[in-house]
């Protein structure tokens, strides 16, 4: 008989780097290399026009990217409006509407 002690224990929330895809990450770093020099400072989300009227949040979107889970990405970059004011808040100075092209370009295949 098992003992109920209130709370139950919750599946590790670790990303396995190893058990997921990143050829689309390395082609996306190796055509735009800044796409590594991001510091998820949130900057970009934070001045983001879409953001303010739809759920995009570019920096979740980059962080997907990044750990290769591609699922729902393609769909959040069709949500971005390529105003550019991320790119001027940018503090690293990347080419965040260049990128969500890109990020656009090569998750269409996907």
């Amino acid at each position: 008989m098992a003992i109920n002690w209130g709370f139950n224990i919750a599946r590790p929330r670790a990303v396995d780097m190893d058990a997921n895809d990143l050829s689309i990450t390395r082609r996306i770093m190796a055509q735009m290399p800044e796409f590594q020099a991001c510091i998820a400072c949130g900057s970009c989300t934070a001045t983001c026009t879409a953001g303010n009227l739809t759920s995009f949040n570019f920096r979740r979107v980059h962080t997907l990217v990044r750990r290769g889970e591609y699922e729902g990405a393609y769909e959040e970059m069709g949500k971005c409006m390529l105003c550019g004011k991320c790119r001027l808040s940018c503090p690293r100075g990347i080419n965040t509407r260049g990128l969500v092209m890109l990020i656009k370009r090569e998750l269409e295949d996907k």
